[in-house]
């Protein structure tokens, strides 16, 4: 509703409603690109290809987490969920009320999610609650979420994951599905498109994984870098672009 407000007053927005033409809610396409981000994490830290039978602890229940966790119910893994918003809550027991009673989901309290044993810790909270506080707690083999900023300090938090054996898939990168799904809509929305790019964050983690292994770097650093390049490849296309043009407009 908010970009639907700025859009009365700019083109220049995406995240709209799909009747004006936008691409609607993309906590889902977020999700999917999450989920299929940790699948990459769970290749390269536990050599496993599937989610079936592993445990996932998912901090928040919110748009992204919900549907989250619709994934690993959907392909058999072990959900431990935990968030401090009563309506995320209820909205857990109406939708996933079948796996609550049999015991493929439960629900916790949000302080003690920390401490839970588990292959992935999924934060889809706050931001900056990978901390000096919260590491020493954490009983997973990856951290793999949603959430944005998710170390509360990213040069010292990031090495402290390291130091403890722990495999942190970046944030920017694993969350990016929401943001490729807006950015579709400058083009005309295509949902399958967004989808499969969505999808994609599964290569690019698994390349971001094995340049962090090559390089003896971390996988944030190893990210960074990958980012940096990109950028500065970019910026040196545009600038030969506009010396070209430059040229063309001097002739003509």
């Amino acid at each position: 509703e908010d970009m639907e407000h700025i859009r009365m007053e700019s083109n220049w927005v995406v995240g709209i409603t799909k009747t004006l033409g936008g691409s609607g809610d993309p906590s889902p396409v977020t999700a999917l690109g999450v989920f299929s981000g940790l699948k990459a994490a769970i290749k390269r830290k536990l050599n496993k290809l599937e989610i079936n039978g592993l445990k996932v602890a998912v901090q928040g229940c919110g748009n992204v987490g919900f549907h989250l966790i619709g994934h690993l119910l959907h392909e058999g893994g072990q959900v431990v969920a935990a968030d401090v918003d009563k309506d995320a809550l209820d909205r857990i027991h109406v939708s996933y009320g079948k796996e609550l009673e049999n015991g493929q989901l439960k629900l916790i309290d949000p302080n003690d999610i920390y401490d839970v044993e588990c292959d992935v810790f999924a934060p889809c909270a706050m931001g900056g609650s990978i901390n000096q506080d919260t590491i020493p707690r954490l009983k997973c083999k990856i951290v793999a979420g949603a959430a944005n900023n998710q170390l509360g300090t990213e040069s010292i938090d990031g090495p402290s994951l390291e130091k403890r054996g722990i495999l942190y898939a970046p944030d920017y990168v694993i969350n990016a599905g929401g943001l490729l799904n807006v950015a579709n809509e400058l083009e005309g929305y295509n949902q399958e498109r967004a989808l499969n790019q969505a999808k994609n964050i599964y290569n690019i983690l698994d390349r971001i994984f094995e340049r962090s292994q090559s390089e003896g770097t971390s996988t944030w650093q190893a990210a960074n870098k990958i980012a940096k390049d990109r950028i500065a490849a970019l910026s040196k296309v545009k600038s030969t672009w506009n010396g070209s043009a430059h040229t063309l407009r001097g002739v003509s």
